[in-house]
């Protein structure tokens, strides 16, 4: 299916890998020209050359930046001051005990996994309101609607997300410019795959049996009882980014493989 994306200009944040890199591989796929951001230019860099190779038809570009940072922020709207779609992938996470979380480490899942987010929504909105045209997604989480108390500090930041989403939604109506929110469930990341694969180190065991081991055990209230692949993700973020996406606006999209039991 065309999406009518071709020639439109994407920044995918942390899209070197995983979820990120997924979502730029699917809109180079419909010709978008995606922004690739890290913060290593290197490997930026490889990955740029990989999309170059593979969709020769797009002129993928190096965004390194750690968005974190406000000045590499500024300098990044300097490189790059007007893009069609912003997907807010970029985040951190980790399992953590809530008695061990200080000031310091709310703080920084605070300016990581938000306030990076909002700067690049609040730089790149008023151009998009302009042109009468944008997408922006902000990527959250299953948690941010259950959260599993193992990571206190991160699904505080997602929940966070789902409500900026709609804020900012808000201020689109009547434009052809969107924000929206999707919330994978677990997802089988490079990082993911490692850890099962150190779970179950018997060579006797395909990775599939592996996985279907662990869900069972770990994650039993999965429906699909397998990881999410980053491509379905990156698949679901393409067609919001299209035109046929337009009625969604603030919209928290689950797709989380029956993790929350609720309706909705």
């Amino acid at each position: 299916m065309d999406m009518g994306l071709t020639n439109k200009t994407a920044l995918v944040t942390g899209s070197t890998k995983g979820i990120g890199k997924a979502i730029a591989i699917e809109l180079a796929k419909e010709g978008v020209n995606v922004l690739i951001n890290g913060r290593n230019f290197e490997e930026v860099e490889r990955i740029v050359q990989e999309m170059k190779s593979n969709f020769p038809a797009t002129s993928p570009q190096n965004a390194t930046a750690d968005i974190v940072d406000r000045m590499q922020r500024e300098a990044l709207f300097k490189k790059y001051p007007d893009i069609d779609i912003l997907v807010n992938n970029m985040g951190i996470y980790e399992m953590m005990q809530y008695e061990d979380i200080d000031d310091e480490i709310w703080e920084k899942y605070f300016r990581t996994n938000v306030l990076a987010a909002n700067g690049l929504s609040k730089f790149y909105l008023p151009n998009m309101l302009k042109n009468d045209f944008g997408r922006i997604i902000f990527i959250a989480s299953e948690e941010a609607l259950m959260p599993s108390g193992q990571m206190p500090q991160y699904c505080m930041t997602k929940s966070m997300l789902l409500s900026l989403s709609k804020s900012l939604s808000k201020l689109t109506r009547g434009a052809e410019v969107t924000v929206n929110s999707i919330m994978p469930g677990p997802t089988l990341s490079e990082n993911v795959q490692q850890i099962i694969e150190g779970m179950y180190p018997s060579e006797d065991m395909t990775f599939s049996e592996k996985e279907k081991q662990l869900m069972s055990t770990i994650l039993p209230q999965s429906e699909i009882q397998r990881f999410i692949n980053p491509i379905e993700i990156g698949r679901l973020a393409a067609f919001l980014c299209s035109p046929y996406a337009s009625a969604f606006k603030g919209s928290p999209i689950r797709m989380d493989g029956g993790m929350v039991p609720t309706i909705f």
